[in-house]
């Protein structure tokens, strides 16, 4: 980040708030503070970073949108107009530029200083800028924002007829806002607005660097050694160049770099080997080592800007084929520094329906997605660009990232204006990101491809110019170090003629959601599942604290449930009406029946999740080499609703959480499923070294004998450990238990076909594991 002075411009703000039509007939519009505070209808406090509805309801104007059905009234509120109003103190500083810095705007808006615009926006998945000097005056000065109600302004755009977009969602094919906020099947319809991430001054030297990239553009384990590139692009007005100096240096514990060259041009690469280098590895593989970079400009030896970020030193490669086969000779998989990840991980989707609120609920969030195992996570594509904060961290925890491109379900515009839009979004996020080691990947967009294979009128997805053409050239211009996926999942020349995904080599498993060891799961032949889950209902506390008393029992025909599954319309109507219906079936498949009490239903559904859970990244584990990673959904829930989820939105932690963790710790024992009258019983071992490891294998149903005992050394990820008779009629628990070193570990295997018995698992699960 850069070193310049600021002025904080967060905090509280007159907000003015004006439906719609009263807008259209006003004789004026409010763009100084005292006409904004002279406003003649709602006037309260607005708090930014903020959302709108959020201060609405601090102010007594509107119901929690969260409880009840009182989604429903924020519904209402789609047609609002907000005028943000502050004062502040400017004094002029010799050799610097002021520029007014929004790192995140909902969405429309026009912005005014001391009663003239400065400048407007319309995409909030990217920090919006405007040069100030010229309207800024010493002394107290007047900051206006105007945000216009994004569902009116998405009416002005061009929607064709080969457009598409799921049934809530077509503002977002061409409005630059997170789709999910029109509604989605995890997310609520709350169409909100407002000033959702920090305001600031900053105080821009006239000498200054705009960019600067550290790159990797090669390494050597063995030696120690990296070939780096600094990329850099700096203004000035000087015509003589030849008294500038270009200077780079990092620092991580005892290694040490430093490289400096005069500038023959405003842009350049210092090209530059560094030695005894600590190397950035992914969780699991090694130590995420970080370096901290200065690079700086200087005159004559006076340093006159400096660029400083923390970054690591690695290499990224996805190894892929287009299809796979019935004999997986298909190619999925990433490489760090030469050595191929097996990636455990969770797709992350918005943290909470209101942006403004992602950064104080990150750090918990982060916190279990380190403790649950996973070495990776997806940014998926149907959210937003996520706070710093999540980007640094995974940095500082070795937690690779696949960012998908703002773009999910649908088929968007592919004219002129609309790549240029893109365009535009896609150079920002890039600069913006690229100095993080963690990200591994950027993929174009979120199941586009598979939407040009659907509905009446399919389409060859290799036809779009977005994914195809425009993000390919933005990430060959602004970062060609990483890989680039078009779509997830991806639909290439050599899959478009397929009538389904099934030979894709990555895929999102959803399909039918029945049982979760139907052949639709177990007979997947995808190397790598970018998403996959299972329904699991939220804890009795967390219902109370967003469903009435009357709305908790039963789950029939209760427009509450509905409402938080998540419809935004009531009754059984709408797209996300079967969410309700699917979480009961997938208990009744497993136990038979459907139990007549909220308890044990929570219970029934938090058992069936689990087991879905467990099983799937099982699968993937002991499928090696032929799997390569899962990346589940998902983590948490980013506002309470029954859902996928393994963690709800109040931080209560799900059965699932629980069996997860156990089966992604980096040594595991675990059963596959039967073949030939029997089931093989699998080591895995991800430490990337030989282990020596004692393992203990009982039969719970037969009086907890122990059937299987002894000392196995492993070198490679996978092994055969013994196999235990299977018969489909017969059902069993098998447990397993293993220590290697001073790390201990416990599993299970539900054997035999359901429907097994509520009542018996409850008593296993309180008795084997008496600390969940």
């Amino acid at each position: 980040m850069n070193t310049w002075k600021k002025i904080d411009l967060c905090g509280a703000y007159r907000l003015a708030l004006q439906k719609h039509a009263d807008y259209l007939h006003a004789s004026a519009h409010p763009v100084t503070y005292a006409e904004v505070a002279q406003f003649n209808t709602a006037l309260i406090t607005g708090k930014v970073p903020g959302n709108f509805e959020l201060d609405m309801v601090e102010a007594g104007l509107l119901p929690d949108p969260f409880y009840g059905e009182n989604l429903l009234e924020s519904e209402k509120m789609e047609d609002m107009h907000l005028f943000y109003a502050r004062k502040f103190d400017y004094s002029t500083e010799e050799g610097t530029e002021p520029w007014l810095v929004f790192e995140g705007i909902d969405t429309v808006a026009e912005i005014y200083l001391n009663g003239k615009k400065t400048g407007s926006c319309d995409n909030m998945f990217i920090p919006q800028e405007f040069p100030a000097q010229s309207l800024l005056r010493e002394g107290e000065n007047e900051l206006v924002v105007h945000i216009a109600p994004a569902c009116i302004e998405a009416r002005k755009n061009k929607i064709s007829a080969g457009n598409t977009a799921l049934k809530y969602n077509y503002e977002a094919l061409r409005l630059r806002k997170a789709p999910h906020m029109f509604g989605w099947d995890i997310m609520p319809r709350i169409v909100s607005a407002g000033i959702f991430r920090p305001v600031r001054l900053e105080y821009r030297p006239a000498i200054r660097l705009n960019q600067a990239y550290l790159m990797t553009a090669g390494i050597d384990l063995d030696r120690k050694t990296a070939h780096l590139q600094l990329f850099y692009d700096f203004k000035t007005q000087d015509a003589d160049l030849s008294r500038y100096e270009i200077e780079v240096t990092g620092r991580c514990g005892d290694s040490s770099f430093y490289a400096s060259e005069r500038p023959w041009f405003t842009a350049g690469k210092l090209d530059f080997t560094a030695e005894n280098v600590r190397f950035w590895w992914p969780k699991g593989y090694g130590a995420p080592d970080l370096y901290q970079i200065t690079v700086s400009i200087k005159k004559d030896g006076a340093v006159l800007d400096t660029i400083r970020h923390s970054s690591g030193i690695r290499t990224v490669h996805l190894e892929r084929t287009g299809l796979t086969d019935a004999f997986f000779s298909g190619k999925f998989h990433f490489e760090v520094n030469g050595r191929k990840i097996f990636i455990l991980g969770t797709n992350f989707v918005p943290i909470d329906a209101f942006h403004s609120r992602d950064r104080q609920r990150l750090p918990a969030v982060m916190d279990l997605l380190d403790d649950s195992g996973c070495n990776a996570i997806r940014c998926w594509g149907g959210g937003v660009y996520e706070d710093d904060y999540l980007y640094t961290r995974c940095d500082e925890l070795g937690i690779l990232i696949w960012q998908d491109f703002m773009m999910a379900c649908a088929l968007h515009p592919t004219d002129e204006e609309f790549c240029r839009v893109i365009r535009h979004e896609a150079e920002a996020v890039v600069r913006r990101l690229r100095h993080h080691a963690s990200i591994m990947l950027w993929s174009g967009d979120n199941e586009c491809d598979q939407f040009t294979q659907y509905g009446a009128f399919p389409r060859d997805p290799n036809r779009n110019r977005i994914t195809r053409q425009v993000l390919q050239d933005v990430i060959d211009a602004e970062d060609p170090t990483r890989p680039y996926l078009p779509s997830s999942p991806y639909v290439g020349p050599d899959a478009a003629r397929l009538v389904d995904d099934t030979y894709l080599t990555e895929r999102h498993l959803w399909g039918p959601r029945d049982y979760f060891k139907s052949e639709f799961y177990k007979g997947s032949l995808c190397n790598f599942a970018s998403e996959i889950g299972y329904h699991g209902c939220p804890s009795r506390d967390s219902l109370e604290k967003f469903l009435p008393a009357d709305k908790l029992w039963p789950w029939q025909n209760n427009d509450a449930w509905m409402i938080h599954a998540a419809s935004p319309e009531k009754g059984t109507g709408g797209s996300y009406a079967y969410r309700i219906e699917l979480m009961a079936k997938q208990i009744r498949e497993l136990f038979g029946t459907l139990p007549d009490n909220l308890e044990d239903f929570i219970l029934a559904s938090q058992i069936s999740q689990a087991e879905a859970f467990k099983f799937f990244i099982e699968l993937f584990r002991t499928g090696k080499p032929n799997r390569t990673g899962i990346i589940w959904w998902n983590l948490i829930d980013g506002w309470p609703q029954f859902s996928d989820a393994v963690v709800d939105y109040y931080f209560n932690k799900k059965l699932a959480y629980y069996y997860i963790k156990q089966v992604q710790q980096p040594i595991l024992l675990s059963v596959a499923e039967p073949k030939n009258w029997c089931c093989e019983v699998k080591l895995v071992n991800d430490t990337g070294a030989r282990q020596d490891i004692f393992c203990r294998i009982n039969d719970y149903m037969g009086h907890n004998r122990t059937v299987y005992e002894g000392s196995i050394s492993i070198d490679g990820e996978v092994k055969t450990v013994t196999s235990l008779p299977y018969s489909q009629g017969e059902k069993k628990i098998y447990t397993l238990e293993w220590t290697c070193g001073d790390r201990s570990g416990k599993n299970h295997y539900l054997a035999g076909n359901p429907p097994f018995e509520l009542a018996f698992y409850r008593d296993f699960l309180h008795r084997y594991y008496p600390n969940i």
